[in-house]
């Protein structure tokens, strides 16, 4: 776990919501902004090792925000997570997870000291020998099952073995034998084939991280059925994600496939015209077109139409008649020709202007001082200054 707070040790970002959380599932505070949130109520979301979440009372009173690492009640002893919810939206939160209010919530101890960090490191360095030795002792002894992961608690005292089985499995004499060699209490807990993607994470296709690791917290079944409605190709190295599943993201938009199907003809129905017969060769769901063929099995003499124009020909057909083609046949109109008055599609608009304001000084430099001499004459001839008196 890395503490990502500011020098103050506010443990907040520019904005509180969104602030930056190396932690997986990390849920969006859409509150943080609001006054007195974080006093609303005294309990807390922490997160631990990987996709692990719980809900704690903050019994002490402590200032506790997002970021926070907190050293929280244990069965026994005390584990070590990180604050990744506080206010109002916890408890929004633990209706979501079904948490009943009467059940007996855990306590926050304190905040966790370096004593504490240290014990906590020390723990993490074990896990992944831990995890190799526990899984050649479940091959010495014959068990069909896989272990995932290991996750020691914040005090080393417990150790959580995930593990996936096809089955059920007797892991009783494991879990002696596990005890015996790593002297800590041990907890099974078994977990799918979804979840374990979750906690190992990794990339899509799509070029995002996991969904199962990033976001998702139920896993819905996922069946071909949801491709089928979509158009999919039905093969299975596409459409399997990276736990050899069918991938959650398969059920995203089926609704919205559902409800744009309605608006297209049943695959069965063959329209006729007066020339031949067409069959359903694939469509354009979401935009509503349907290609047709001549033919069963391959592509011959395709036509694209919409919805619309294919329920028109069906109830064509209906009536016993047949049209002359799929597509409408829409009479030409005589285009009357429009005159572009303000020129606004010209390329020469602005030369014509052009040759209007330069036509004074296109003129030639004789015409302009003849223009000159004869505005003076006629200044000169009309100035009553200058007339001479004539004696009686």
């Amino acid at each position: 776990m890395k503490d990502y707070k500011l020098s103050d040790g506010s443990g907040q970002f520019s904005c509180k919501g969104c602030q930056r959380q190396d932690n997986k599932l990390n849920t969006y505070d859409w509150l943080a902004d609001v006054p007195d949130n974080r006093t609303y109520t005294d309990m807390v979301e922490v997160q631990f090792k990987n996709t692990r979440k719980g809900y704690y009372k903050n019994s002490n009173h402590l200032d506790l925000v997002k970021g926070d690492i907190v050293a929280v009640e244990s069965s026994p002893g005390h584990d070590i997570g990180t604050i990744t919810l506080t206010g109002k939206l916890v408890e929004i939160q633990m209706k979501r997870a079904n948490l009943r209010p009467d059940v007996e919530i855990k306590r926050v101890y304190r905040k966790a000291r370096p004593i504490d960090m240290d014990k906590f490191e020390e723990s993490k360095t074990k896990e992944h020998e831990t995890m190799i030795r526990s899984r050649q002792i479940a091959e010495n002894l014959s068990l069909e099952m896989k272990i995932g992961d290991v996750e020691y608690q914040g005090d080393g005292n417990k150790a959580i073995f995930y593990y996936i089985a096809d089955g059920r499995v007797d892991f009783r004499q494991l879990i002696r034998v596990l005890a015996e060699t790593f002297h800590i209490r041990i907890e099974m807990k078994q977990i799918g084939a979804r979840q374990e993607a979750g906690r190992i994470g990794g990339i899509g296709p799509c070029g995002r991280e996991l969904c199962c690791c990033t976001w998702m917290k139920n896993f819905v079944s996922v069946s071909t059925n949801a491709a089928r409605l979509q158009d999919i190709s039905l093969n299975p190295q596409k459409l399997a994600g990276q736990c050899a599943k069918l991938k959650c993201c398969l059920n995203y938009e089926v609704d919205s496939y559902v409800e744009a199907l309605r608006k297209l003809p049943s695959k069965e129905i063959e329209l006729q015209t007066k020339d031949c017969t067409y069959y359903y060769f694939k469509a354009d769901i979401l935009s509503g077109e349907i290609t047709y063929s001549t033919d069963r099995n391959f592509a011959a003499n395709i036509v694209t139409i919409d919805g619309k124009r294919a329920f028109d020909i069906i109830n064509i057909n209906k009536r016993g008649e047949k049209p002359e083609s799929l597509i409408e046949l829409i009479p030409q109109a005589k285009t009357e020709t429009l005159t572009d008055l303000v020129e606004q599609e010209s390329l020469t608009r602005f030369d014509k202007r052009k040759g209007i304001h330069n036509k004074k000084k296109n003129r030639p430099f004789n015409a302009v001082n003849n223009n000159k001499q004869n505005d003076n004459k006629d200044n000169r001839s009309y100035n009553p200054k200058k007339i001479q008196k004539t004696p009686n």
